[in-house]
């Protein structure tokens, strides 16, 4: 994920931070608003990842991807968003200097971490739907805490290789009241790479190969139906019909993402000819935020086992003895 907010430097123009134009009933609004989101986030997220780490049900190899992704979408909440909100509010870099880049580092991870989480869901549910028998043979829960453990590794070292190399740039004159980190032009482009154009592609090319693999999956479905079958026969429509509608929910998700992730970069792409603007900068990174808010929502409309789960985790009976063994789905 672009780790900047600027690629080039900028003057400072005698910048101080300008006075709020907006009266304290809409201000103490704004932060009311605010708070209820990163709430809801924090909250929303906290319930996926206990509802996953909890029950043994869901103890599965794509579920590990879904608990990998409410980590990363808790972790927005908590550490990302309160400070976009204020900054944005006060329409001023109200904290210290090196906070900002911490604040762009950590931004920087967790973006990076939410994009391949995404595509490594693709991956699933590519595996999952056009080689069942082999995904359900090789595909393990332990091998895919592995490959989550080996994305979180890449973005960690990928985002340190950023600063490890602009290093330098750090000490630019950076003007009161902003924030932005400067890379070269170099990575630039390679951020471009990592963190748009290759997973977007990913993206876009597994999920078309899913949905007309599960359109076929429609066809024999609907063709075991007008025969008497056996059981074997039954399981198989059963399972597919299960992973078919694995891949329309994650589906969902995927695009509501691209929806939330595509204008920051389009506008990003453009800033050379178009100049970058920070109040806009700051609207499309919120939306891109907003994203980890969505997901537990989505979660909620399209899977019974996760509004079960809520309802046994608001009534505490997590804390009853096997309740891990409930049957929830």
């Amino acid at each position: 994920m672009n780790l900047t907010q600027f690629n080039q430097s900028d003057h400072c123009d005698h910048f101080s931070c300008p006075e709020r134009s907006v009266s304290p009933a809409v201000y103490i609004l704004l932060y009311v608003c605010s708070a209820a989101v990163v709430l809801l986030t924090m909250c929303g997220n906290l319930l996926v990842i206990i509802s996953v780490l909890h029950f043994k049900q869901l103890h599965t190899p794509t579920n590990m991807l879904v608990l990998s992704l409410a980590v990363s979408d808790f972790l927005v909440g908590a550490l990302l968003m309160p400070v976009m909100f204020i900054w944005t509010i006060e329409s001023c870099w109200i904290f210290w200097r090196d906070f900002c880049i911490v604040f762009l580092w950590i931004g920087g991870l967790l973006m990076s971490l939410s994009i391949y989480n995404i595509v490594l869901i693709a991956v699933d549910r590519y595996v999952a739907l056009s080689n069942p028998f082999l995904y359900t043979n090789t595909v393990t829960k332990r091998m895919m805490c592995i490959v989550i453990y080996s994305n979180w590794c890449v973005c960690l070292v990928y985002v340190i290789t950023i600063v490890y190399f602009n290093g330098k740039f750090t000490n630019s004159v950076m003007c009161p009241g902003e924030c932005f980190y400067i890379v070269s032009e170099v990575w630039t482009v390679i951020d471009l790479i990592y963190s748009f154009i290759f997973p977007l592609s990913v993206i876009i090319i597994l999920y078309t190969r899913v949905f007309v693999i599960a359109k076929k999956h429609v066809t024999a479905i609907r063709e075991l139906n007008n025969h008497t079958r056996p059981k074997t026969q039954k399981i198989t429509s059963y399972s597919m019909k299960s992973e078919r509608k694995a891949a329309k929910v994650l589906g969902i998700l995927v695009s509501v993402f691209l929806v939330c992730l595509l204008p920051y970069f389009i506008y990003s792409l453009l800033g050379d000819v178009i100049g970058l603007q920070t109040k806009t900068v700051q609207k499309l990174m919120i939306l891109l935020y907003l994203n980890s808010t969505l997901n537990p929502v989505i979660y909620a409309l399209f899977y019974p086992w996760f509004r079960r789960c809520v309802k046994l985790i608001m009534n505490l009976q997590i804390f009853q003895t096997d309740s891990a063994l409930i049957n929830i789905l």
